[in-house]
């Protein structure tokens, strides 16, 4: 199969033949129809993930088709349109059994712990728990852009901020994660402030239903900006990018028992990053993490697209092909791109 293959960290990515993968007894192998570039592609090449062993073909957001089943694959059969979120619980794990497959303790996430979909074909572990059947009414490229930055955004918000109509909503920054909370906020009935550092990108927040915009780059009081608007602060406040300033402001912003939600990565030196934890107990906030969304709990959200309350379509900026990704994936940490990109071209 062709594929996209790296061999070192930060080194080239080029299009090479490949074995294709075959299914393990409790596996399947999908006929990849799109995938999505994720800035999480970017730092597993970067070499950020412990879990990726060289060579390696990166990529995790994706749908197609099953071209090949494990012989324990029950509840799946061959030419099933899916998809699936970009952890693989076990299904057998304490997590898994009490229903956290999004933390399980033996995962498998496509494009790190093996080789992912920027391919012909990929492998997905633990099928009867994992994968996710496609209705109709939702084309491939929108199914792409939903197994990664869609899906934590949509548990970011509805699971673990438990936002609710009227409330305010802060999202730092407003890449592919970014513009999916503000998407599903505002149909929630939440009222959203975007910061971003791209004039371009706010003005897409604010037709995606933000109320108002914050360019933190001609801001120098974000924090103080973000409680004039909202009279105190916010009820939530999601940091969609990962950065320790990101994440101070996003505590920072917050009105008294409000709710920190941690969604981008903080990798390198934004691992350990500052927090005002003298703000968290004096105004009881809370500071939780968001690690992706279990594929059970996929049909709210399936049903909400495709009653046209939440449109991942028009996240998309641009569909690209398979050897496009070669130059693509190395500039995701540009921030030159408004929205996603789809491979949808083998």
């Amino acid at each position: 199969m062709k594929a996209i293959v790296f061999e070192e960290f930060k080194g080239p990515l080029t299009e090479q033949n490949v074995q294709d993968p075959t299914p393990n007894p409790h596996s399947v192998v999908i006929k990849v129809t799109a995938t999505g570039l994720c800035r999480s592609d970017w730092h597993g090449w970067m070499g950020h993930d412990p879990d990726i062993r060289l060579p390696h073909v990166p990529g995790h957001e994706l749908a197609g088709v099953i071209e090949a089943t494990g012989k324990f694959v029950k509840n799946f059969k061959i030419g099933d349109r899916v998809t699936v979120p970009f952890v693989a619980g076990c299904g057998h794990c304490g997590e898994c059994i009490s229903g956290n497959h999004q933390v399980c303790d033996h995962q498998s996430q496509p494009g790190f712990t093996h080789w992912g979909s920027f391919a012909e074909y990929v492998a997905i572990d633990y099928a009867d728990t994992n994968l996710v059947r496609l209705p109709d009414s939702i084309d491939d490229e929108t199914a792409a852009t939903l197994g990664c930055r869609f899906i934590t955004s949509f548990r970011a918000v509805v699971e673990q901020g438990k936002v609710s109509a009227g409330q305010f909503i802060a999202i730092h920054g407003c890449g592919g994660v970014g513009l999916s909370a503000i998407m599903i906020a505002k149909a929630i009935g939440a009222q959203v402030i975007a910061i971003d550092i791209n004039d371009q990108t706010l003005q897409f927040a604010k037709e995606l239903g933000a109320f108002a915009t914050i360019n933190a780059k001609d801001q120098k009081h974000i924090v103080d900006e973000i409680r004039s608007l909202t009279n105190g602060g916010v009820h939530v406040s999601l940091d969609a990018l990962g950065s320790a300033a990101t994440c101070f402001n996003s505590v920072a912003n917050l009105r008294k028992r409000g709710k920190h939600i941690q969604v981008g990565l903080m990798t390198g030196d934004h691992a350990h990053p500052k927090i005002p934890m003298d703000m968290v107990l004096a105004n009881e906030l809370e500071v939780i993490g968001s690690h992706g969304m279990q594929a059970y709990k996929y049909p709210e959200m399936l049903q909400m697209i495709s009653a046209g309350t939440l449109k991942p379509q028009k996240l998309i900026q641009k569909t690209i092909s398979l050897e496009d990704a070669i130059t693509a994936l190395p500039q995701m940490n540009t921030f030159q791109n408004m929205g996603v990109q789809v491979i949808n071209s083998f």
